[in-house]
């Protein structure tokens, strides 16, 4: 019995270590881009909580838009500033990626389902779609620390 509650607990271990290792991977200071102009627009913290991830704007790169609001926003949402707004909220570690959690589009104001993850080189692909994966969008984010 004692061998199998240290094998077990081992076990454990191991998952949740590769668990922490990989949202650590996601966490931290991510770059976003303008989808039209290709210029640097935000930078979004990633940060985990209760075994999810979510992400908050943390920086307007934009001079002209540092003061923005997400009027078009829903709920407690509406009026917020775009500085320090979550824009990713609920993401589940899926194995490979993180998904059934939310993007919000601070600039028409919906939230869209999302999932993100890690590509080879170091972006953070980022995917918000409405109903299934193939209607949607698709961003790539760069790791400022």
């Amino acid at each position: 019995m004692k061998v199998q509650a240290i094998v077990l607990s081992f076990v454990f271990s191991i998952i949740a270590t590769a668990s922490f290792a990989q949202a650590s991977s996601y966490v931290g200071v991510w770059k976003t881009i303008d989808d039209n102009t290709g210029n640097a627009k935000s930078h979004v913290e990633i940060y985990e909580s209760g075994g999810k991830l979510y992400g908050k704007v943390v920086k307007i790169l934009n001079e002209d838009r540092k003061d923005a609001v997400c009027e078009k926003c829903d709920g407690d949402k509406k009026n917020q500033p775009v500085n320090g707004l979550v824009i990713l909220e609920g993401l589940k570690n899926k194995g490979d990626y993180y998904g059934g959690g939310t993007i919000t589009d601070p600039e028409n104001g919906k939230e869209y389902k999302c999932y993100i993850e890690l590509e080879e080189d170091g972006k953070l692909k980022v995917r918000g779609y409405v109903g299934f994966s193939a209607l949607g969008r698709t961003q790539y984010w760069y790791k400022v620390n």
